[in-house]
């Protein structure tokens, strides 16, 4: 029997904003600006219409050397942002044109981001 589960949203973004203590090895992703970029994903969101989109904030996704990350379900897609600019081409392109933003996109084996990604 196959039968099709309804979820409560149709799109659930978590983004880490995790904390860690100025200096620590793995860096973390609201030293690199994950609160204020998650803030402003709901913010779009929201004004842009898009129905049954859910943005939450997360604690560590244990990916902070590639951060910020967030996770987008259904499919558990990973990816990497840096900017309101990020942001505006996730939302476009993978939440309401289904597509997946190959430049942003992070995979299950990855723990370095390519040089044109990293922190300046």
């Amino acid at each position: 029997m196959n039968e099709e589960i309804k979820t409560y949203f149709d799109c659930h973004v978590f983004c880490c904003v995790n904390e860690r203590q100025p200096g620590h090895p793995r860096s973390c992703c609201s030293a690199k600006g994950s609160e204020a970029l998650r803030d402003y994903m709901k913010k779009r969101g929201k004004a842009l219409h898009i129905k049954g989109l859910r943005v939450n904030q997360a604690g560590c996704l244990d990916r902070c050397e590639l951060g910020p990350t967030m996770v987008i379900y259904p499919g558990g897609t990973w990816y990497h942002y840096n900017s309101e600019d990020d942001i505006d081409e996730i939302l476009q392109r993978h939440v309401i044109d289904g597509e997946t933003v190959q430049r942003l996109l992070l995979q299950p084996d990855q723990t370095t981001l390519p040089i044109d990604q990293q922190d300046p």
